[in-house]
């Protein structure tokens, strides 16, 4: 008897204790519940937060809409992106050049494009003089740029005119047995390949046609800032004469961290390179200073270092 009585009791108690877990575990459930019925509700913009999100949503259609193509074009077509700087030069014959440029390499081996291949492309856009305002550079691509797209009323690049402008930054090539101009693919790791031909020759061409004052900006950042395998040393510093070239004025860039300045030993190379009869100076300016001056077309242009 006291054993069943013991087993009654204790039924009793585990039914109790299933009970109390069964409590716990739907109050445990209910609470989750409210959690998440609040947290959706934190979540859930309002109205206006609807309205405004639709708003964005739309408006990155509309821009990837308008500004794929363009940016697909850039990439993957050469000629429309030649076409639309060269048209900012309404002076040329932008389809006339574009035909021009496209014999050089159209149908040829990618490496077997010689430089005088672009002869036709020169001839057709020559290089103007700008005495006095003609920039030069090595290694200094971006800060000169950034310069002289604010101030030509003080200097111009080659990637000002019509010709560097309209391929700044392009790469293309053609193909044995084909018309087409091909942006991928196109070799740079043999010697006369069709972009580096064509920056060679206008290069020349540029150099050609210097006169007055000339200015060089090279970068103090580097050990060498005369680089005698880069372009400015093979290519146009020798083109440089006298008289029509009175001086070359170099403006060496020193940023944070600078490895030379103008006493830097390769420059004595620049001098003994340039034609009898060009004077040569040097002169360190901070970057900071060409940024301001870029920034500030008050700033009278000889007072810019």
């Amino acid at each position: 008897m006291e054993q069943e009585q013991e087993q009654k009791q204790e039924q009793k108690q585990e039914q109790k204790q299933e009970q109390k877990q069964e409590q716990e575990q739907e109050q445990k459930q209910e609470l989750e519940l409210e959690l998440e019925q609040e947290q959706e509700q934190a979540e859930t913009p309002r109205p206006w937060k609807r309205i405004l999100s639709g708003i964005i949503v739309l408006s990155i259609v509309i821009i990837g809409a308008v500004l794929g193509p363009v940016l697909q074009t850039n990439e993957s077509d050469p000629k429309s992106t030649f076409l639309s700087r060269c048209k900012k030069f309404t002076q040329y014959d932008c389809q006339r050049l574009w035909g021009a440029f496209e014999q050089a390499y159209v149908n040829k081996d990618p490496c077997n494009v010689p430089v005088q291949a672009y002869d036709p492309l020169i001839a057709a856009a020559p290089f103007k003089p700008q005495c006095n305002k003609m920039m030069f550079w090595s290694k200094t691509k971006v800060v000169v740029h950034g310069f002289t797209e604010k101030r030509k009323d003080c200097f111009v690049t080659l990637e000002d005119t019509v010709l560097g402008y309209a391929l700044n930054g392009l790469t293309w090539c053609g193909k044995k047995g084909s018309n087409g101009t091909f942006t991928t693919a196109c070799p740079r790791n043999c010697e006369n390949n069709p972009v580096d031909s064509f920056w060679i020759r206008a290069s020349a061409a540029y150099a050609d046609v210097a006169c007055g004052d000339v200015t060089a900006m090279l970068s103090g950042s580097t050990i060498t800032p005369f680089d005698p395998t880069s372009t400015f040393a093979k290519v146009e510093v020798t083109r440089f004469k006298a008289p029509k070239v009175r001086s070359l004025n170099v403006v060496m860039v020193i940023q944070k961290n600078a490895k030379s300045n103008c006493k830097n030993a390769s420059l004595q190379k620049l001098k003994k390179a340039l034609h009898t009869g060009i004077t040569y100076s040097c002169k360190d300016v901070p970057e900071s200073r060409i940024q301001e001056c870029g920034s500030k077309p008050q700033i009278a242009c000889k007072t810019c270092w």
